[in-house]
């Protein structure tokens, strides 16, 4: 009795603070959608209730298959679930007067609309997806980029995008509109991976076999989001089959995994889903080159999920990585950099819909920890762990006006390093960050192409004695066949990642809070952007961002072409033009993506002005490509899927070296015939060169098989068809270029049951 007094009264208060939450006369229909054979839920399926004036009131399922229809008068209704390659569902209701229905539904597939599901799940992909620098990725989208396995990747897709700058094929580094690695949020199932791609950089540390969706916000994401200050990649893995065991498993010269999923106990409430993925590089594609790939690595995932109660959906994830190997070429200095780093994390999320509110409630917590550790060619080590507990609840306030999504969260992070004394105040470090605070995100709905999404978060370093206000707003406007998209926001990073820019076969980062009394690293955010379809079956999007970056961590310029002993504060700004054209038909699609971006960084050193005749340098980073294309053709020839991919991105710059000389420290006695000193390069101004551009064709050819026992995909690939060499990096005591893959072939198979 006394319960159910605190759970009116909290109610209460909650109706006091948002009035216009209040359903006194309204009702209101909520539920999931799932597919019968697998019990996996659906996204975007359409519900429709229509009154007897055939009046329709409409909404679709997000990526937990949810849906809520408020506002709804007593009355009798339709109630319609459709979605293409599913039998459409129909019943009425009856609704009374402030009372919340919950309506799960269940669709099983139409056989006979197997073509259109294939169209539907192209159109998934689609530029309508493209919203104000979010997109959202799908394992079919994936699939459709050649590489060297039988599945696609998400580090393969995210390369050929506009805006994304991808160093090399090895280093697992991906330059997300000008921002740099240290700079991106990547989340699974809300979990912090530090380390998203692996050492090879085709393949992400998420197997597409389990991954549901991916969300790639490129820029201007909402209040949700904090920590970060140039992207953020949300990818969710799928839930395992409720209904029966099911099991795949795939090979390649690159990597051979596997995947098992199915019930947990009976009811078919709970599964699971489990994958493994190991890279086989050093016995299989390193036998078709000239040299070996000492790259290694591999992923471990498990989920379990289960609905606990009517109101109730619960989920355990976690993932573990490794990956080591050996970044660039001997170029007779001695033995190339060796670099290992592993990521590591669990998590629990349960969603919670009281009956007697009209809110849909998200609990979340998270340990997250990342290892990094270089051997250098004088056998120095350096090692850098990191850790982070996460707590988060997200709510959603439904009413027939708008949604206002609400969230707080606590985190305490730990960083340890030791940096051999490379780095001024972070030789041999331990310390911790605690952070806190809440954002509130209105999400005003006209209709389905227009929208105002205002949101505000507050974010609170307790352990800095600092606070900040980051104020957000995305929006969309479908005016007839026009559709234009924008977002701005501040954004703040408190942690920094130590490496250094000139040093490009080193990937070693150390993660670190920014310096006591120093200002922490802001972004200012602002796109725009534009679409549109066109006849045959074209559509294009358009859209142009720029990032104003403050209190850049930067590396001390100085002759020595390794880690710095120093660093110093800069700022950067970011000004970009991403275009991009669809060309969808039954049985081809294809696509033109076109990048332009201009990155450059300013910082004060006072030595500069004895070298160079001032002591402000202005320059563009390592990462600065200014041009970039990808075209992809994907046809269905003869019982076969044939896809072609070409890229071409202009040249990045580098330091160029005048000269050597020798420094030899007199700090003794010192016999200056026989003590060789070290060598040390004379500069010219900072990245001042340009290395040669980058262009590679990839194909596949792919055939399914249906067989008694399981479902075999066969794809052969070629990987650098016309075997260009692609400079990877310059050796600047040498002069001799590293490059990146050659032509190599590859056979995969693949055996689902």
């Amino acid at each position: 009795m006394r319960k159910a007094v605190y759970v009116r009264r909290a109610a209460l208060v909650l109706l006091c603070a948002f009035p216009g939450l209040a359903f006194a006369q309204r009702a209101m229909v909520r539920g999931f959608v799932t597919e019968i054979a697998t019990g996996e839920y659906l996204y975007g399926v359409n519900v429709a209730i229509i009154d007897a004036d055939g009046s329709v009131y409409g909404g679709a399922t997000n990526s937990d298959g949810f849906y809520v229809i408020s506002g709804l008068r007593p009355g009798r209704y339709r109630f319609q679930v459709s979605f293409v390659g599913y039998a459409t569902h129909s019943d009425s209701l009856t609704l009374a007067a402030g009372t919340i229905y919950d309506v799960d539904i269940a669709l099983e597939t139409e056989l006979h609309q197997l073509d259109a599901l294939i169209v539907e799940g192209e159109e998934e992909g689609s530029v309508a997806d493209l919203v104000a620098g979010m997109e959202r990725i799908e394992p079919a989208d994936m699939d459709r980029i050649p590489g060297p396995d039988v599945s696609g990747d998400l580090a393969a897709y995210l390369s050929v995008m506009p805006g994304v700058v991808v160093i090399g094929d090895q280093g697992g580094q991906f330059y997300v509109r000008g921002g740099e690695p240290t700079q991106n949020l990547a989340l699974l199932d809300g979990m912090v991976v530090y380390q998203p791609f692996h050492i090879l950089s085709y393949y992400s540390s998420f197997a597409p076999d389990m991954l549901r969706s991916v969300d790639l916000h490129a820029g201007g994401f909402d209040a949700r989001f904090g920590g970060r200050i140039s992207s953020v990649i949300d990818a969710w893995s799928r839930n395992g089959n409720n209904r029966r065991y099911a099991a795949s498993t795939q090979g390649s010269p690159f990597v051979v995994g596997a995947h098992m999923e199915g019930p947990v106990g009976t009811g078919q409430n709970f599964s699971f889903l489990a994958s493994v993925r190991q890279s086989v590089l050093e016995q299989g594609a390193s036998q078709f080159i000239a040299h070996d790939i000492p790259l290694a690595f591999n992923d471990i995932f498990a989920k379990v999920q289960g609905k606990t109660h009517r109101h109730g959906r619960i989920s355990f994830s976690a993932l573990t990585t490794s990956d080591r190997g050996r970044i660039g070429e001997d170029t007779g200095r001695g033995r190339p950099d060796q670099i290992r780093w592993t990521n590591d994390a669990v998590g629990a999320r349960y969603l919670f819909l009281p009956g007697y509110l009209p809110i849909l409630a998200e609990f979340m917590v998270s340990v997250s920890r990342h290892t990094n550790e270089l051997q250098d060619q004088d056998e120095s080590v350096r090692k850098s762990r990191t850790g982070r507990l996460n707590l988060e609840a997200n709510i959603t306030h439904y009413t027939p006006f708008t949604n206002i999504r609400w969230g707080l969260f606590a985190r305490s992070l730990a960083f340890t390093s030791d940096l051999g004394g490379l780095f001024q105040r972070f030789e041999s470090t331990k310390e911790y960050v605690t952070e806190a605070g809440f954002y509130l995100a209105p999400h005003f709905q006209r209709n389905e192409r227009t929208f105002l999404a205002p949101s505000l978060r507050v974010h609170n370093f307790p352990s800095k004695g600092a606070a900040y206000l980051e104020p957000r707003l995305r929006g969309q406007l479908g005016l007839g066949p026009h559709t234009f998209t924008g977002a701005a926001g501040l954004f703040h990073q408190e942690i920094v990642g130590i490496n250094d820019r000139r040093d490009a076969a080193s990937v070693f980062t150390a993660w670190a809070a920014t310096p006591t009394g120093q200002g922490v690293p802001q972004a200012l955010h602002l796109i725009a952007g534009y679409q549109r379809a066109l006849p045959w079956g074209v559509e294009m999007v358009a859209e142009a961002y720029y990032k104003g970056i403050k209190n850049l961590y930067l590396a001390e310029w100085t002759p020595r072409p390794r880690l710095s002993t120093t660093l110093q504060q800069g700022r950067g700004r970011v000004y970009g033009l991403d275009l991009r054209l669809d060309l969808r038909t039954p049985r081809l699609y294809g696509y033109i993506n076109y990048g332009l971006s201009t990155v450059r960084y300013t910082a004060t050193q006072p030595e500069l002005a004895t070298w160079f005749g001032s002591a402000t340098y202005s320059f563009r980073p390592a990462h600065d490509r200014r041009h970039q294309v990808s075209t992809l053709i994907t046809a269905d020839v003869a019982g076969m899927t044939a896809s072609v991919l070409w890229q071409f991105g202009s040249g990045r710059p580098f330091s160029r070296a005048l000269g050597y000389d020798g420094f030899l420290l007199m700090d003794g006695r010192v016999n200056v015939f026989e003590e060789p000193g070290e060598r040390r390069v004379i500069y010219e101004r900072p990245f001042n060169g340009v290395l040669p551009p980058y262009h590679r064709l990839d194909m596949s050819l792919e055939r399914s098989f249906s067989m008694e026992f399981a479902e075999v995909v066969v794809q052969l690939s070629v990987i650098n068809a016309y075997n260009r060499a692609n400079i990877f990096y310059l050796d600047i005591f040498t002069l001799q270029r590293a490059d990146q893959l050659p032509l190599i072939p590859s056979l995969g198979l693949k055996a689902s049951m």
